[in-house]
């Protein structure tokens, strides 16, 4: 959970269902084909199931996903795969619902698990575990989540911890990297091998295999940035477009929208920031002597699209 006093984003700063799907057909015409829905918490969007229906609708968007803290999935789910949601992720950093309410402020661990539940049961099959690693809190859980994942006939992502907008107690002793994962990993289960990928994939996670055939990946962002093989780029829910997670600042999509832009007009804005971008923010990061959080609490205030939970993690 980010801090306890933050600042929202003006409700009418919002864009509306039809304006991101406007959005979304213009980037498919430019050639993106893979559109996720995160946040924050998506699921707390009234209705989105409707601008999921929309998002399946549009041309060229051949995959469409959505990441959720799984809170309120139980009731989501069947909508959701009604209006041609492809695949779904569900953060989960703990099975232990004592730390669950120590890390988010919040006793709902087990209607997690229900979501999870209910996501299978609506015919997801192709269902993802996020699970951010931090030391002293989590790191002992990589062989039980990974048990759990194979019981829910899901598939483990370990992700190293961030220095990102939110994470303000960061600390680079906290990070447990990709080769303690694996090492952790490799005491327990034996040989852990590299899944051979096919060519062109630019997907964040390095995925593994255990000598049973269990699959799982790494996001090893932090020690091992993979800045010049991105291809990601991020539109907040006030339209405001970043071309890095760790970007200071974003281009706005939407004044020009909302002041009349035709597709055209704004096709050309985005091609031209898009092969203008230089972003490299991870390595950058990587590079800092004495690295700590990226933000104070106090600028997080200043600026609420600094956040994690603004920008979409």
């Amino acid at each position: 959970m980010p801090e306890e006093e933050y600042v929202w984003l003006p409700r009418a700063s919002i864009l509306t269902f039809e304006e991101i799907a406007r959005l979304a057909r213009i980037f498919a015409g430019l050639g993106v084909t893979k559109v996720r829905l995160t946040g924050g918490e998506p699921l707390l969007r009234h209705d989105v199931p409707t601008v999921v229906a929309l998002l399946a609708g549009t041309a060229g968007v051949t995959d469409l996903a959505l990441t959720t803290n799984g809170m309120v999935l139980a009731a989501q789910a069947e909508p959701l795969r009604r209006a041609g949601l492809g695949r779904l992720t569900v953060s989960l950093d703990t099975l232990r619902p004592e730390r669950f309410e120590a890390y988010t402020r919040s006793k709902r661990h087990g209607d997690v698990l229900a979501g999870i539940a209910a996501a299978h049961a609506a015919g997801f099959a192709r269902l993802k575990l996020n699970t951010v690693v931090v030391r002293g809190y989590n790191d002992d859980e990589l062989a039980e989540l990974i048990e759990f994942g194979r019981a829910n006939s899901a598939e483990v992502r370990f992700i190293e911890y961030m220095d990102v907008g939110g994470a303000t107690k960061w600390s680079p002793d906290q990070v447990v990297s990709r080769r303690a994962m694996l090492d952790a990993l490799g005491r327990r289960y034996g040989r852990v091998e590299p899944v051979s990928e096919s060519r062109g994939s630019a997907a964040p996670a390095e995925r593994f295999v255990l000598p049973d055939g269990t699959t799982f990946g790494i996001i090893a962002s932090t020690t091992a940035p993979f800045c010049r093989a991105c291809d990601r780029s991020r539109l907040t829910a006030d339209g405001t477009w970043y071309l890095c997670l760790y970007a200071e600042r974003g281009v706005s999509l939407r004044d020009p929208l909302r002041a009349g832009a035709s597709d055209a007009e704004l096709t050309q804005l985005i091609a031209g920031t898009w092969r203008g971008r230089a972003d490299r923010g991870a390595e950058e990061r990587l590079a800092v002597g004495s690295r700590g959080a990226l933000y104070p609490v106090e600028s997080l205030r200043q600026d609420p699209h600094r956040e994690m939970h603004t920008r979409g993690g």
